[in-house]
């Protein structure tokens, strides 16, 4: 495992993820450097800092430094020049992530994508700076013209839009044959690392692999299952995470806007997450869901790993996020099963208020053709 110098700032969930998103690009975090503010003009740090640094790289020798923060092209030239070494900026080790994720085709497309477009808004300032003379972390473009290497990228990037949209043309395909089969969809969405998978897996029986680190899917994943008699799908979609630039959504746009074509949203919650790390990941999430147009009103607050919480903590929680008085809401344990068949009873309320002609009471008042949950 490669080893890393870590920049990040001074708060303990930032730490965590930022150590989280190393581990899942195969770093080994060998030092951390904390500060409050990590936006300076020229190097994102301080002159003191950057001394610092130079001074523990040269000791530590590591194969790269990780910059918890979006620098910009020529931030992250002067890094490289004063350090001698690959500076990865919190954009490019998120791309890193999502390339040695992506399985499916289309996933790969969609992260080639993302990976053209942050090269395109650094193509101007790098071949400008490698025409200086060429830099560690530039990926050698050497003496490229600019108009040459700007059109290049453009033309690749044209290439892999036109296989996205086809790809996206099958997708609504597969839609289109589900409306008209009249399958309920039900979507898992979620903060990365919160329990989406596991979650999956104990609702569809599925061993889909599970996993602490962060973005375990990039590809959507639908399995059939039976709700009221009739047949539905519920899939388990990409983790959201803060500070995602809009291109990167953009660029996971056709797996993203499942979503919005969905009946039903899961937003499975780590309630077990501390207070801070709770709002930041639950106003993220949101934050997504309000960009990709989804309505509020088929989202189930699903609050995972119940079973590590208190009810009094729980509650509280619940508070803090505004959720006390939505009925929408369920504290459920993935790992344990605890209220999983109360989270199935509420999806097939919410079917069957989404879909009254097809389920209507008998003279008893009790719900026609209402079945168990199976595979």
């Amino acid at each position: 495992m490669d080893k890393a110098i870590l920049i990040t700032y001074d708060k303990e969930d930032a730490v965590n993820e930022a150590k989280g998103l190393c581990e899942a690009a195969g770093y080994e975090v060998v030092h951390t450097i904390q500060q409050n503010y990590l936006q300076k003009p020229k190097y994102g740090i301080s002159g003191g800092v950057l001394e610092q640094l130079q001074e523990i790289a040269n000791k530590i020798r590591p194969d790269v430094i990780v910059f918890d923060e979006i620098l910009k092209p020529s931030q992250n030239y002067n890094l490289a020049t004063e350090l001698q070494r690959e500076v990865l900026d919190r954009e490019g080790l998120i791309l890193e992530i999502f390339e040695s994720r992506a399985s499916s085709a289309e996933s790969k497309l969609q992260v080639k994508l993302a990976q053209l477009r942050y090269e395109m808004v650094r193509a101007k300032e790098k071949v400008r700076l490698a025409n200086i003379g060429e830099q560690p972390g530039f990926m050698g473009i050497g003496q490229f013209e600019i108009d040459v290497y700007y059109n290049d990228i453009k033309h690749r990037m044209q290439t892999v839009k036109k296989k996205l949209v086809k790809a996206g043309k099958q997708r609504e395909l597969h839609r289109q044959g589900r409306k008209r089969m009249g399958f309920a969809t039900i979507s898992l969405a979620g903060y990365t690392s919160a329990g989406k998978t596991t979650l999956f897996n104990k609702t569809t029986g599925e061993t889909k692999a599970e996993s602490k680190e962060l973005f375990t899917t990039l590809s959507t994943t639908t399995r059939r299952i039976i709700i009221n008699q009739e047949p539905a799908l519920i899939a388990d979609t990409v983790g959201f995470i803060s500070k995602l630039p809009a291109y990167m959504i953009d660029a996971f746009k056709s797996t993203l806007e499942e979503l919005t074509y969905t009946d039903i949203i899961i937003l499975v919650i780590d309630i077990s997450d501390s207070q801070l790390e709770l709002r930041k990941k639950f106003a993220s999430c949101m934050r997504t869901l309000d960009e990709l147009g989804v309505q509020k009103e088929k989202i189930i607050f699903t609050l995972n790993k119940s079973d590590l919480m208190r009810k009094d903590q729980i509650d509280y929680k619940m508070e803090l996020l505004n959720l006390t008085e939505n009925e929408k809401v369920i504290s459920v344990s993935s790992k344990t099963g605890e209220n999983i068949p109360e989270l199935k009873k509420l999806i097939e309320n919410i079917i069957i208020n989404q879909n009254p002609y097809k389920y209507k009471k008998n003279e008893r008042g009790v719900t026609e053709r209402f079945g168990n949950w199976s595979c």
